[in-house]
């Protein structure tokens, strides 16, 4: 996953009194205990982070036109038989690859088409892959540029990977804004998320209008997903802050 350096992020700090408990009546004969006044620090933060797609669908053409329908049904089973063998070969499940087949009278000839969908996980079998099929079906089979996409388990995953930098980088905001006045943070009272956003990416089913021309890597970066996340925490402060602490 990559991380871009992201823009300086909204931080608003305040220190103050949280409201006083009630007073307790004090027992008979004695002293109540004193009211107390905890000390608060209000922070607010973001974070962006940015993940590549971690699937990738290619799509493979091929047809036979002849004047038996067997021998139309035989040219194409050949080729198809070849291209599932390649991609077990290089760690593709029979799940992840799906066959559609049409047969049809053409004039006095019999044509059979298919289309193969392979999804891919990793990228460089992904290559070997296609770069073989091309090296030995040549002409005869047709392969699609690769649709990159996010799952959305790699699309949940990077939403709760940006709310929680995004809550790393206010607590460290306010632990800064105490030892700017001497003081030590306590445990959060409050975190809330404010705003998050999600821009780019693709998913599955989602149609590519990519160009042509572009390179494997343009298209995986096009395919980028981005997330950002800002939230509001309150922090106790716990007083001053330990030396020995401060030293480390």
């Amino acid at each position: 996953m990559a991380l871009p350096a992201s823009p300086p992020a909204r931080v608003f700090a305040e220190l103050l009194p949280a409201p006083a408990p009630a007073p307790v009546p004090a027992p008979a004969g004695g002293r109540g205990p004193p009211a107390t006044s905890k000390r608060e620090v209000h922070v607010s933060g973001s974070a962006e982070l940015s993940a590549g797609p971690d699937r990738a669908r290619v799509s493979l053409r091929l047809s036979s036109r002849k004047g038996a329908a067997g021998e139309a049904r035989s040219s194409v089973a050949r080729r198809l038989e070849y291209i599932a063998q390649t991609a077990r070969q290089h760690g593709v499940t029979d799940e992840n690859m799906t066959v559609m087949e049409d047969f049809s009278r053409v004039e006095d000839n019999y044509q059979m088409e298919a289309e193969v969908c392979i999804t891919f996980s990793d990228f460089g079998k992904m290559q070997e892959v296609c770069n073989l099929l091309t090296e030995k079906l040549g002409a005869s089979v047709t392969i699609s540029p690769p649709h990159f996409y996010h799952t959305p388990e790699a699309t949940n995953t990077l939403r709760r990977q940006v709310c929680v930098a995004a809550v790393g980088n206010t607590r460290q905001k306010a632990q800064e804004v105490c030892r700017l006045f001497g003081l030590s943070l306590g445990k959060p009272s409050l975190i809330r998320e404010e705003e998050t956003k999600e821009w780019g990416g693709h998913v599955e089913g989602q149609l590519s209008n990519s160009s042509e021309s572009l390179t494997l890597q343009e298209r995986i970066q096009n395919a980028t997903g981005y997330a950002s996340c800002r939230v509001f925490a309150v922090f106790e402060i716990k007083g001053k802050e330990n030396r020995r602490n401060k030293l480390l």
